[in-house]
């Protein structure tokens, strides 16, 4: 920044901004410490409560931990006959701590506790270049307190890891634009390459914004920016592409199934089920067209421009959302006239276009879509509101950012209210506590913050208070619930959508599962869906083939192979019951084989056959 430039929003003169290289405050370091410290304890607090959280991606660490293939692969099963419909990447990372310090419900569940300390303090690190480490730390307290965020951070799915690489592809971004760097760019890229090995095109959602960011603000020439936004590209394609090559130039024959596909291709599961069948919907992904949308609020319930407000999403996310769509419109009009490359606007532009083209896609989708994908929004909602919050109060000799802020603040205590009235019976005075601290603190921001520091630090207080106790409290009681099954929400209840024998290994039969151990061959049994599978897997610590995958329509096995590897020995017992196999699948096939073939036997309330027999 050039020296005495006119402040877009205090419109007084202003000297060079912090820079990151000069030495912080002495408070700083202790308040980051302690930030991150307060945010590993909120999500290590009682971990196992949960169990092993998701079964399924329980079930595919488990089977990795027994194979060094289904490591690789992200195979349900240790014997590999299938992959989970994910990429692995977020596998591989659960695998590796589960081999190193055994497999149980903690080292399932602890990966994404580190990861959601981690994306708390390189999103500190990120806001804090841009705009100082008072919103740095503003901005990592918020995420770490979001409902989403408690949920997700303490669970096992992959959105976890894909949080963690898309902040710290915003923080290579924000580097690589200070000095027009292409090798931080190249970083970004490479961040979100592992992004989409770890939950596919979802992860592409901020590359807009990271892009937009570079062209506008990096200082070099135009065709400069141009080609290093292309080697970013190029970095993002190896990063990604290596995986995708390595399986499609596996022989098909010694590796799993890629589960969720319809011809046994990872590049297609990531543009089929995974990719556009997600925002059209349809057959393959769900949504209006495969039955899982409207008033479903597991599924997001009806799409339009209000999703992220509604039942569904709203408790989950939305708590400071409209503050963060105000400061950012309001922090785009005040540094209009800024050079371009403010770092405020730059700011601006980065987590304003992450929130704006990911929470369109989320709105309209078609398709499949859960409440907990929302935690993806988490970090640009918590950027915006410190960072425009921080440059409103640092004008609040004016008229214009004292009002706006004030705005920000009422607006949080409106929607609060109405949120927290959603849950009448959970801490019913908050929601007036809220409100009053709200209305008193609109009121004196709009009539002029005293200039006393005593009065103007109450204020303050004030305004923090309303924008983030709210949705504090409801992440902390959310972390002090335990969850399990596939569609995990936030709040002070713990629903979920399990499947299978239930969706725990708790749930599964204790002596069909005692059974399965006493097994020696490849599969200890096989069953229709990959859900039944873990938790049988889980119960018994052994191989057990979830027929079909995820929906029973995946056609592995098929009959075929089946027989083959009954004929081999290598399958002990089939437990009927499950979801049944869908077109395509062979698991109706394979059932009706198994039912003219074998006699079936009563195991605690399960039909079992004996394959052996």
């Amino acid at each position: 920044m050039t020296a005495v430039l006119s402040d877009p929003l205090t419109r007084e003169p202003r000297h060079r901004k912090e820079d990151a290289a000069h030495a912080p405050p002495r408070w700083v370091r202790p308040a980051v410490f302690g930030l991150l410290a307060a945010t590993a304890v909120l999500y290590f607090w009682d971990l196992t409560a949960s169990g092993y959280g998701n079964s399924f991606y329980a079930a595919a660490v488990q089977s990795g931990t027994q194979s060094w293939k289904a490591w690789l692969f992200g195979s349900l099963d240790s014997g590999n006959v299938l992959t989970v419909d994910k990429p692995p990447a977020a596998l591989w990372v659960a695998t590796a701590f589960a081999r190193i310090f055994g497999f149980s419900s903690f080292t399932v569940l602890a990966p994404q506790a580190m990861m959601g300390v981690a994306s708390v303090g390189i999103l500190y690190l990120t806001v804090k270049r841009t705009s100082g480490p008072v919103a740095g730390l503003l901005a990592g307290a918020m995420l770490a307190v979001t409902p989403v965020g408690a949920l997700i951070f303490r669970f096992n799915n992959p959105d976890a890891l894909l949080v963690l690489l898309m902040v710290a592809g915003a923080y290579f971004v924000v580097r690589a634009t200070e000095k027009a760097s292409p090798k931080w760019l190249a970083l970004a890229g490479v961040a979100i390459g592992f992004g989409f090995l770890t939950k596919m095109m979802q992860a592409f959602l901020v590359l807009p914004a990271f892009g937009l960011v570079y062209l506008i603000a990096a200082p070099a020439s135009l065709p400069k920016r141009l080609l290093h936004l292309g080697g970013a590209v190029g970095a993002l394609v190896v990063s990604a592409g290596w995986y995708i090559a390595l399986v499609d130039l596996w022989p098909t024959a010694s590796r799993p199934y890629i589960g969720g596909s319809e011809g046994d291709s990872l590049l297609e599961l990531a543009l089929g089920y995974n990719g556009l069948s997600r925002i059209f919907g349809g057959a393959d992904g769900g949504g209006p067209g495969g039955g899982m949308g409207g008033g479903n609020t597991g599924f997001g319930g009806a799409s339009g421009l209000f999703r992220m407000f509604g039942l569904s999403f709203g408790t989950e996310i939305s708590w400071l959302l409209p503050a963060a769509l105000i400061g950012l419109a309001a922090g785009l009009w005040f540094t209009r006239r800024a050079p371009r490359t403010d770092r405020t606007r730059l700011a601006l532009v980065l987590w304003g276009g992450w929130l704006l083209v990911t929470a369109l896609v989320f709105s309209y989708m078609s398709g499949i879509v859960h409440p907990y994908y929302s935690v993806a929004l988490a970090p640009a909602i918590a950027a915006l509101v410190a960072i425009s919050g921080r440059a409103l109060w640092q004008g609040r000799a004016n008229l214009g950012p004292r009002a706006t802020l004030a705005g920000m603040v009422v607006a949080t205590a409106v929607w609060s209210f109405i949120l927290l009235d959603r849950t009448p019976d959970w801490f019913p005075a908050l929601r007036w506590i809220v409100a009053v601290l709200g209305v008193l603190a609109g009121t004196v921001l709009v009539m002029g913050v005293p200039t006393a520091r005593k009065a103007a630090a109450v204020v303050a207080t004030a305004v923090v208070l309303t924008l983030g106790v709210s949705t504090a409290a409801y992440g902390v009681e959310t972390a002090s619930v335990a969850h399990s099954g596939s569609i995990p929400t936030s709040g002070p209840t713990s629903s979920a959508m399990g499947g299978g024998f239930g969706g725990d290994p708790e749930s599964s039969s204790n002596a069909v599962a005692e059974l399965l151990a006493k097994t020696t061959t490849k599969w200890a049994a096989a069953t229709t869906g990959s859900q039944n599978a873990a938790s049988l897997e889980l119960a018994s610590g052994k191989a057990v083939i979830g027929i079909g995958g995820w929906s029973g329509s995946d056609p592995a096995p098929t009959l075929d192979e089946f027989k083959a590897y009954v004929a081999a020995g290598e399958i002990e017992y089939y437990i009927d019951g499950g979801r049944g196999g869908g077109p395509g699948g062979g698991s109706s096939e394979i059932t009706a084989w198994v039912t003219a073939n074998f006699t079936a036997t009563t195991v605690d309330g399960q039909t079992v056959y004996d394959l052996r027999k």
